[in-house]
């Protein structure tokens, strides 16, 4: 039997699932995120920085401060997400780092309370590791390109411990697949197999390091 379904209702339906990746600057989130859509059919990264700076450029240098601290920029994040995860026929990865609560509830809580999907996962590690991982992406330069990052690096940690940034990935001794594969294992996705030797796996993560750049 075929059962008519309105056009209005299949144009709204929630389809797929949100994963979002959060974890201190430096932590590994888009390098996990990237794998895990090289390893997901049909995946797309979202990167909720792109609509920050473009605030920011919108903005005069003096107004530019925190970009989460624009409502345009929480609302705008929340209603693309949504628009994304309905119309695109695969899982939505969103890697950012988030961790004002009351922030967290106006863009996770509402997409979950919209029906969608969303998986939070916060990748955890010890001071140092970040510190470590922040330092290989200066390309040389060490702190001195992240040095932001690592001043805001111990609130990060201290917040995102706590139980409702759960669920929690201590990545200290894992490799970005493995980081990867725990995260599909919690959201329920289907990945395939890593076949990358060391070398490759190297150059992808310093691939991902330049996508990090911002210039201007």
């Amino acid at each position: 039997m075929t059962v008519w379904v309105p056009l209005a209702y299949r144009a709204s339906k929630v389809a797929d699932v949100l994963v979002w990746v959060n974890g201190p600057f430096g932590g590994g989130k888009s390098a996990a995120a990237f794998e895990l859509q090289r390893r997901a059919a049909g995946s797309v990264v979202c990167d909720p920085e792109h609509l920050g700076f473009g605030l920011h450029r919108m903005l005069p240098p003096p107004m530019r401060g925190d970009f989460q601290d624009l409502p345009a920029w929480r609302s705008g994040v929340r209603e693309i997400l949504d628009m994304v995860a309905r119309r695109h026929e695969g899982p939505v990865i969103v890697p950012m780092t988030l961790i004002d609560s009351a922030y967290f509830t106006q863009i996770i809580g509402r997409l979950r309370d919209d029906g969608h999907d969303v998986h939070h996962f916060s990748l955890l590690a010890e001071r140092d590791t970040v510190l470590r991982r922040l330092n290989r992406r200066g390309f040389g330069f060490g702190l001195k390109l992240e040095q932001w990052a690592a001043d805001r690096l111990d609130e990060c940690l201290d917040r995102l411990c706590a139980p409702e940034f759960a669920d929690h990935i201590h990545t200290d001794g894992l490799t970005v697949s493995q980081v990867a594969d725990t995260i599909a294992r919690g959201a329920g996705l289907s990945i395939t197999p890593d076949t990358d030797g060391p070398v490759r796996a190297s150059l992808r993560r310093y691939v991902t390091s330049a996508r990090q750049i911002r210039l201007g």
